[in-house]
């Protein structure tokens, strides 16, 4: 690279969803943008998101869906560039899309649409995107300057779109808490989100002999509860349900789960009593709840039971039966870790940054967009959007 290629108005460190979708958005303004990107590919994240198909937004999309020290924080952004705003974007390129529940959008293709779409947009707006640049420091004086393994650059503004520390195989580091830490920005401890449950007690070995069987539960802890499918797996629990709840657990908690949520089992079997005398309590349960976890559930709870009829059990022992089933109550391990999970709860404090451009409080021209940030999403799209609306917002500013 020549000294004149090296000076940028804006340089973009981190080329995954939210950092090529602002470098696209300020070079339509007419700015000489540059995206960095340490690995050897953009956009790896958005690949392999939602199976391959990207659940790139959701159509019910507010506050209450992220998590953050703050809680007002993402408003602004979040309503500045809304999910229509994006549905839009994707539609002007004609790709086709699915709602799944709980108005999940996904590709009916592939995730490729989603960042062959950011790229165009990118070509488009002149954005120069260089990959396997490793940046080794920054310093800042009028403007800003990075030294990388491709040589020094340059540039009056500079965005920091680096991500989590999920999936360390995508080779994600902690550089963004990093500079934030340089620029006297303070960061919110981090932690893995949206990750499945790990088991070490009698459970994991009853979790191997179901792998596979998902069912819908509803499964809380503290306060918070979620009604979506488990799905269990060798090493413990998974599914929406569980990697909803991840963002929420703390070690050492145990987590509650109701088997047949919508359902009243002590009324049920009261019921039974009168219209199935004579089924055994193996046959009524099979009926609600795969075959293979009502043997299993009967003999750690009720092994001398199962096979009694509904009438030879009092009624006492069928209401702590369905206390059983309503209530059960599991104690994790720990997480998969970031191994599996799916974002980073926690990063840079938000008290540190401006709601309304993601620009640094405490050193001008800096900004942070994305997973880097203290705003985390529920599963479901939500941290797509939080990419798209932060980015918008860091954009707006530098245009």
């Amino acid at each position: 690279m020549t000294l004149a290629e090296n000076d940028y108005d804006v340089i973009i460190i981190g080329g995954g969803a939210s950092g090529l979708f602002c470098a696209s958005l300020i070079g339509q303004c007419g700015s000489r943008v540059l995206v960095i990107e340490h690995t050897s590919k953009v956009g790896k994240k958005i690949l392999m998101s939602g199976g391959g198909r990207c659940n790139f937004t959701n159509l019910q999309v507010e506050a209450d869906n992220y998590i953050c020290a703050n809680p007002h924080f993402c408003k602004s952004a979040l309503n500045g560039y809304t999910q229509w705003d994006f549905i839009a974007l994707v539609d002007s390129y004609a790709i086709k899309w699915h709602e799944r529940d709980h108005g999940q959008l996904f590709c009916d293709d592939s995730a490729r649409e989603i960042l062959d779409m950011l790229l165009s947009e990118c070509g488009k707006a002149g954005v120069k995107i260089e990959t396997r640049c490793e940046v080794t420091q920054i310093t800042a004086d009028e403007g800003y300057t990075i030294e990388t393994g491709k040589g020094t650059l340059t540039s009056n503004k500079l965005v920091i779109a680096t991500g989590g520390l999920s999936i360390p195989t995508m080779n994600t580091t902690p550089f963004g808490y990093q500079v934030a830490e340089q620029f006297g920005m303070r960061i919110k401890s981090t932690r893995t989100g949206l990750v499945p449950f790990m088991f070490s007690d009698w459970f994991r070995e009853m979790s191997e002999e179901l792998s596979g069987i998902a069912i819908e539960v509803t499964i809380s802890t503290g306060k918070h509860a979620f009604t979506e499918n488990i799905l269990f797996t060798h090493r413990g629990l998974s599914g929406p349900a569980v990697l909803q709840l991840s963002n929420y657990w703390e070690p050492g908690e145990p987590v509650r789960i109701d088997l047949l949520p919508g359902d009243n089992l002590e009324h049920s079997f009261l019921e039974d009593k009168q219209t199935n005398p004579k089924s055994s309590l193996r046959q009524l349960l099979i009926q609600k709840l795969p075959k293979k976890l009502v043997d299993l559930l009967a003999q750690r709870y009720w092994k001398d039971e199962t096979a009694l009829s509904i009438t030879e059990i009092p009624n006492r022992r069928l209401a702590e039966i369905a206390q059983t089933l309503h209530h059960w109550e599991l104690k994790p391990a720990s997480t998969e870790g970031y191994r599996t999970a799916e974002v980073t709860l926690g990063g840079v404090d938000t008290d540190d940054l401006s709601s309304k451009t993601m620009e640094s409080k405490t050193q001008s021209g800096l900004y942070f967009i994305g997973e880097v940030v203290d705003v985390t999403g529920h599963l479901g799209g939500y941290n797509f959007q939080w990419a798209w609306s932060s980015a918008y917002a860091a954009a707006k500013d530098l245009c």
